[in-house]
Protein backbone atom coordinates (compact mmCIF):
# COMPACT_ATOMS: atom_id res chain seq x y z
CA UNK A 1 0.00 0.00 0.00
CA UNK A 2 1.33 3.77 -0.71
CA UNK A 3 0.70 5.62 2.16
CA UNK A 4 -1.57 8.37 1.45
CA UNK A 5 -4.66 9.95 2.45
CA UNK A 6 -6.96 12.73 1.63
CA UNK A 7 -7.11 15.46 3.88
CA UNK A 8 -8.93 18.55 1.97
CA UNK A 9 -11.21 18.54 -0.61
CA UNK A 10 -13.07 21.45 -2.34
CA UNK A 11 -15.47 21.89 -5.65
CA UNK A 12 -16.78 24.68 -7.65
CA UNK A 13 -20.15 24.26 -9.65
CA UNK A 14 -21.55 26.94 -11.88
CA UNK A 15 -24.77 28.38 -10.79
CA UNK A 16 -26.21 28.59 -14.27
CA UNK A 17 -28.12 25.60 -15.50
CA UNK A 18 -29.90 24.18 -19.04
CA UNK A 19 -31.92 21.40 -18.95
CA UNK A 20 -32.74 19.04 -21.27
CA UNK A 21 -35.66 17.03 -20.36
CA UNK A 22 -35.05 15.46 -16.67
CA UNK A 23 -31.16 15.84 -16.73
CA UNK A 24 -29.47 19.17 -15.24
CA UNK A 25 -26.43 20.56 -16.70
CA UNK A 26 -23.84 23.42 -15.50
CA UNK A 27 -22.42 25.60 -17.91
CA UNK A 28 -20.18 28.92 -16.96
CA UNK A 29 -20.94 32.15 -18.29
CA UNK A 30 -18.69 33.83 -20.48
CA UNK A 31 -17.42 35.78 -17.25
CA UNK A 32 -16.38 33.15 -15.55
CA UNK A 33 -12.80 31.27 -16.93
CA UNK A 34 -11.67 27.71 -16.07
CA UNK A 35 -9.01 28.96 -14.12
CA UNK A 36 -11.81 30.87 -11.74
CA UNK A 37 -13.15 27.44 -11.39
CA UNK A 38 -9.90 25.82 -10.77
CA UNK A 39 -8.65 28.47 -8.48
CA UNK A 40 -11.99 28.62 -6.06
CA UNK A 41 -11.96 24.22 -5.70
CA UNK A 42 -8.19 24.43 -4.86
CA UNK A 43 -9.01 27.30 -2.42
CA UNK A 44 -11.65 25.43 -0.73
CA UNK A 45 -9.31 22.02 -0.20
CA UNK A 46 -6.93 24.13 0.97
CA UNK A 47 -9.19 25.74 3.64
CA UNK A 48 -10.43 22.53 4.53
CA UNK A 49 -6.47 21.04 5.29
CA UNK A 50 -5.70 23.78 7.03
CA UNK A 51 -3.13 24.83 4.59
CA UNK A 52 -1.73 28.20 2.49
CA UNK A 53 -0.78 27.63 -1.38
CA UNK A 54 2.98 27.67 0.74
CA UNK A 55 2.28 24.54 2.00
CA UNK A 56 1.94 22.65 -1.27
CA UNK A 57 5.04 21.42 -2.59
CA UNK A 58 3.68 19.81 -5.63
CA UNK A 59 0.45 21.04 -7.61
CA UNK A 60 -0.78 18.64 -10.41
CA UNK A 61 -3.30 19.81 -12.62
CA UNK A 62 -5.43 17.32 -13.88
CA UNK A 63 -7.68 18.43 -16.79
CA UNK A 64 -9.11 16.62 -20.04
CA UNK A 65 -8.24 20.64 -21.90
CA UNK A 66 -5.77 22.79 -20.44
CA UNK A 67 -5.94 27.05 -20.20
CA UNK A 68 -3.16 27.10 -22.96
CA UNK A 69 -0.83 25.35 -24.67
CA UNK A 70 2.10 26.82 -22.69
CA UNK A 71 3.12 26.66 -19.88
CA UNK A 72 1.42 24.32 -17.73
CA UNK A 73 -2.18 24.78 -16.34
CA UNK A 74 -0.59 23.82 -12.72
CA UNK A 75 1.81 26.88 -13.21
CA UNK A 76 -0.65 28.95 -14.04
CA UNK A 77 -3.16 28.03 -11.25
CA UNK A 78 -0.28 28.42 -8.77
CA UNK A 79 0.46 32.13 -9.91
CA UNK A 80 -3.20 32.46 -8.69
CA UNK A 81 -2.67 30.52 -5.72
CA UNK A 82 0.59 31.75 -4.17
CA UNK A 83 2.71 33.63 -6.72
CA UNK A 84 5.63 33.86 -4.83
CA UNK A 85 5.49 29.61 -4.30
CA UNK A 86 8.31 27.35 -5.51
CA UNK A 87 6.29 24.28 -5.48
CA UNK A 88 6.18 21.61 -8.54
CA UNK A 89 4.03 22.54 -11.18
CA UNK A 90 2.91 20.14 -13.81
CA UNK A 91 0.57 18.61 -16.14
CA UNK A 92 -1.38 15.04 -16.22
CA UNK A 93 -3.59 14.56 -18.73
CA UNK A 94 -5.86 11.19 -19.36
CA UNK A 95 -8.88 13.21 -20.68
CA UNK A 96 -11.96 12.13 -18.27
CA UNK A 97 -9.70 9.85 -16.12
CA UNK A 98 -7.00 12.76 -15.53
CA UNK A 99 -7.45 12.55 -11.95
CA UNK A 100 -7.07 8.96 -11.50
CA UNK A 101 -4.45 9.27 -12.87
CA UNK A 102 -2.77 12.16 -10.51
CA UNK A 103 -4.22 9.85 -7.25
CA UNK A 104 -1.36 7.64 -8.86
CA UNK A 105 1.31 9.31 -9.74
CA UNK A 106 0.60 11.53 -6.17
CA UNK A 107 0.68 8.34 -4.06
CA UNK A 108 4.27 7.29 -5.59
CA UNK A 109 5.82 10.60 -4.57
CA UNK A 110 4.48 10.24 -1.04
CA UNK A 111 5.39 6.90 -0.76
CA UNK A 112 8.98 7.82 -2.11
CA UNK A 113 9.44 10.66 0.55
CA UNK A 114 9.64 13.37 -2.83
CA UNK A 115 6.52 15.46 -1.81
CA UNK A 116 4.98 16.25 1.75
CA UNK A 117 1.82 17.47 0.47
CA UNK A 118 0.20 17.55 -3.03
CA UNK A 119 -2.76 19.69 -4.38
CA UNK A 120 -4.37 17.92 -7.29
CA UNK A 121 -7.16 20.13 -8.75
CA UNK A 122 -9.69 19.05 -12.07
CA UNK A 123 -12.17 20.56 -13.92
CA UNK A 124 -12.92 21.31 -17.26
CA UNK A 125 -14.82 23.78 -19.38
CA UNK A 126 -16.68 21.28 -21.98
CA UNK A 127 -19.12 23.81 -22.90
CA UNK A 128 -16.79 26.00 -24.33
CA UNK A 129 -15.90 23.03 -27.85
CA UNK A 130 -19.53 21.20 -27.86
CA UNK A 131 -20.93 21.24 -31.06
CA UNK A 132 -24.95 21.99 -30.85
CA UNK A 133 -25.33 19.80 -34.04
CA UNK A 134 -24.05 17.12 -32.24
CA UNK A 135 -27.07 16.53 -29.52
CA UNK A 136 -25.54 13.17 -28.00
CA UNK A 137 -22.87 14.91 -26.54
CA UNK A 138 -24.25 18.76 -25.79
CA UNK A 139 -26.86 18.07 -23.78
CA UNK A 140 -24.44 15.46 -21.78
CA UNK A 141 -21.76 17.21 -20.50
CA UNK A 142 -21.38 19.77 -17.59
CA UNK A 143 -18.64 22.27 -16.71
CA UNK A 144 -16.89 21.62 -12.59
CA UNK A 145 -14.09 21.62 -10.92
CA UNK A 146 -12.80 19.81 -8.22
CA UNK A 147 -9.35 19.44 -5.75
CA UNK A 148 -8.16 17.50 -3.04
CA UNK A 149 -4.84 17.58 -1.06
CA UNK A 150 -3.00 14.74 -0.54
CA UNK A 151 -0.78 13.79 2.35
CA UNK A 152 0.93 11.10 3.80
CA UNK A 153 -1.45 9.75 7.12
CA UNK A 154 -1.99 7.18 9.31
CA UNK A 155 -1.09 3.68 8.88
CA UNK A 156 -3.64 1.71 6.48
CA UNK A 157 -4.53 4.37 4.67
CA UNK A 158 -3.79 4.83 1.49
CA UNK A 159 -3.70 3.57 -1.95
CA UNK A 160 -3.98 -0.13 -2.24
CA UNK A 161 -3.54 -0.40 -6.29
CA UNK A 162 -4.07 1.11 -9.61
CA UNK A 163 -4.36 0.08 -13.16
CA UNK A 164 -4.29 2.29 -16.22
CA UNK A 165 -4.85 0.53 -20.07
CA UNK A 166 -5.03 2.09 -23.53
CA UNK A 167 -6.42 0.46 -26.62
CA UNK A 168 -5.63 2.69 -29.46
CA UNK A 169 -7.80 1.70 -32.18
CA UNK A 170 -10.70 3.48 -30.32
CA UNK A 171 -8.68 6.47 -30.14
CA UNK A 172 -10.87 8.71 -32.69
CA UNK A 173 -13.73 7.58 -31.46
CA UNK A 174 -13.67 10.77 -28.76
CA UNK A 175 -11.82 13.40 -29.42
CA UNK A 176 -10.88 17.19 -30.10
CA UNK A 177 -8.36 17.33 -32.90
CA UNK A 178 -7.81 21.59 -33.09
CA UNK A 179 -5.89 23.78 -31.28
CA UNK A 180 -2.42 22.24 -30.80
CA UNK A 181 0.74 20.88 -33.48
CA UNK A 182 -1.87 18.88 -35.78
CA UNK A 183 -4.69 21.95 -36.63
CA UNK A 184 -3.14 24.95 -34.91
CA UNK A 185 -5.06 27.80 -34.19
CA UNK A 186 -3.94 30.31 -36.45
CA UNK A 187 -5.45 27.41 -39.24
CA UNK A 188 -8.73 28.26 -37.54
CA UNK A 189 -10.20 30.80 -40.30
CA UNK A 190 -9.19 28.76 -43.05
CA UNK A 191 -9.87 25.10 -41.59
CA UNK A 192 -13.09 23.23 -40.89
CA UNK A 193 -14.44 24.59 -37.84
CA UNK A 194 -15.37 20.64 -36.82
CA UNK A 195 -12.07 20.52 -35.79
CA UNK A 196 -12.20 22.45 -32.86
CA UNK A 197 -14.99 21.25 -31.69
CA UNK A 198 -15.68 18.06 -29.37
CA UNK A 199 -16.37 14.78 -31.86
CA UNK A 200 -17.83 11.45 -30.17
CA UNK A 201 -18.91 8.56 -31.92
CA UNK A 202 -21.21 7.37 -28.55
CA UNK A 203 -22.27 4.08 -29.98
CA UNK A 204 -18.79 2.94 -30.93
CA UNK A 205 -17.08 4.53 -27.85
CA UNK A 206 -19.91 2.41 -25.73
CA UNK A 207 -19.32 -1.11 -27.47
CA UNK A 208 -15.25 -0.58 -27.15
CA UNK A 209 -15.83 0.31 -23.48
CA UNK A 210 -18.11 -2.87 -23.18
CA UNK A 211 -16.20 -4.94 -25.02
CA UNK A 212 -12.78 -4.53 -22.77
CA UNK A 213 -13.64 -3.07 -19.23
CA UNK A 214 -14.79 -7.21 -18.13
CA UNK A 215 -11.11 -8.22 -18.51
CA UNK A 216 -9.78 -4.94 -17.66
CA UNK A 217 -11.24 -5.06 -14.28
CA UNK A 218 -10.97 -9.11 -13.61
CA UNK A 219 -6.82 -8.08 -14.16
CA UNK A 220 -7.44 -5.20 -11.62
CA UNK A 221 -9.21 -6.49 -8.91
CA UNK A 222 -6.33 -9.64 -8.88
CA UNK A 223 -3.52 -7.00 -8.78
CA UNK A 224 -5.13 -5.70 -5.40
CA UNK A 225 -6.28 -9.03 -4.07
CA UNK A 226 -9.59 -7.65 -3.89
CA UNK A 227 -13.22 -8.87 -4.17
CA UNK A 228 -15.88 -6.53 -5.11
CA UNK A 229 -17.52 -7.11 -1.86
CA UNK A 230 -14.42 -5.72 -0.19
CA UNK A 231 -15.00 -2.15 -1.48
CA UNK A 232 -17.48 0.11 0.63
CA UNK A 233 -18.26 2.32 -2.55
CA UNK A 234 -17.44 2.80 -6.49
CA UNK A 235 -16.98 6.26 -7.12
CA UNK A 236 -16.79 5.90 -11.11
CA UNK A 237 -16.70 8.38 -13.77
CA UNK A 238 -20.10 10.02 -14.41
CA UNK A 239 -19.54 9.05 -18.26
CA UNK A 240 -23.23 8.94 -19.45
CA UNK A 241 -26.61 7.63 -19.10
CA UNK A 242 -25.45 3.89 -20.30
CA UNK A 243 -23.55 3.82 -16.60
CA UNK A 244 -25.73 1.82 -14.97
CA UNK A 245 -25.66 -1.02 -18.08
CA UNK A 246 -21.56 -0.91 -17.41
CA UNK A 247 -21.85 -0.84 -13.57
CA UNK A 248 -23.82 -4.15 -14.32
CA UNK A 249 -21.90 -5.85 -17.06
CA UNK A 250 -18.79 -5.55 -14.39
CA UNK A 251 -21.11 -7.41 -11.38
CA UNK A 252 -21.46 -4.13 -9.52
CA UNK A 253 -25.23 -3.91 -8.31
CA UNK A 254 -26.91 -0.61 -7.87
CA UNK A 255 -26.32 0.49 -4.41
CA UNK A 256 -22.69 0.17 -4.77
CA UNK A 257 -21.74 2.98 -7.14
CA UNK A 258 -22.61 6.64 -7.76
CA UNK A 259 -24.81 7.35 -10.56
CA UNK A 260 -25.14 11.31 -10.93
CA UNK A 261 -25.57 11.35 -14.25
CA UNK A 262 -29.01 12.61 -14.50
CA UNK A 263 -28.21 15.75 -11.68
CA UNK A 264 -24.98 16.77 -13.16
CA UNK A 265 -24.01 15.02 -16.44
CA UNK A 266 -20.45 14.45 -17.24
CA UNK A 267 -17.84 16.75 -15.80
CA UNK A 268 -15.17 15.21 -17.58
CA UNK A 269 -12.09 15.72 -15.36
CA UNK A 270 -13.97 16.97 -12.56
CA UNK A 271 -16.26 14.03 -12.69
CA UNK A 272 -14.91 11.54 -10.48
CA UNK A 273 -13.76 13.75 -7.85
CA UNK A 274 -16.89 15.64 -7.76
CA UNK A 275 -18.32 12.61 -7.10
CA UNK A 276 -16.06 11.96 -4.66
CA UNK A 277 -16.39 15.06 -2.59
CA UNK A 278 -19.62 15.05 -2.61
CA UNK A 279 -19.99 11.48 -0.96
CA UNK A 280 -17.37 12.84 1.68
CA UNK A 281 -19.65 15.73 2.26
CA UNK A 282 -21.99 13.68 3.02
CA UNK A 283 -20.87 11.04 5.27
CA UNK A 284 -21.60 8.64 2.92
CA UNK A 285 -18.12 7.29 2.98
CA UNK A 286 -15.28 8.34 5.90
CA UNK A 287 -11.68 6.77 7.61
CA UNK A 288 -11.34 3.40 7.16
CA UNK A 289 -13.37 2.77 4.27
CA UNK A 290 -12.34 1.30 0.87
CA UNK A 291 -13.61 3.16 -2.34
CA UNK A 292 -12.89 2.33 -5.61
CA UNK A 293 -12.14 4.95 -8.35
CA UNK A 294 -12.65 4.19 -12.08
CA UNK A 295 -13.62 5.15 -15.23
CA UNK A 296 -13.24 5.19 -19.04
CA UNK A 297 -11.03 8.00 -21.28
CA UNK A 298 -10.78 8.98 -24.69
CA UNK A 299 -8.10 6.41 -25.96
CA UNK A 300 -10.29 4.34 -25.27
CA UNK A 301 -8.13 4.27 -21.70
CA UNK A 302 -9.55 3.11 -18.45
CA UNK A 303 -8.62 3.30 -15.21
CA UNK A 304 -9.06 2.06 -11.98
CA UNK A 305 -7.26 2.91 -8.42
CA UNK A 306 -8.42 1.15 -4.76
CA UNK A 307 -8.06 3.41 -2.03
CA UNK A 308 -8.59 3.02 1.55
CA UNK A 309 -9.28 6.77 3.54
Amino acid sequence: MRNATITGWGTWLPSTTVTFGRQTRYRITADTSQLDMLAAAASQALDRAGLDASDVDCLIAACAVGVQPIPCTAALLMERLGPRSEAACFDVNSTCTSFITAVDIASRYLADGEYSRILIVSGDVGSRSLDPAQRESYELFSDAAAAVVLERGPEGAGVIASLQQTWPEHAHDTELRGGLSAFPSYDYADGDPADYRFSMDGRRALRGMLSVLPGFFERFFAKAGLARTDLDLVVPHQASGALGLAMRKLGLPAGTYVDNVAEYGNMVSASVPYTLARCLDEGRIGAGDTVMLCGTAAGLTANALALRL
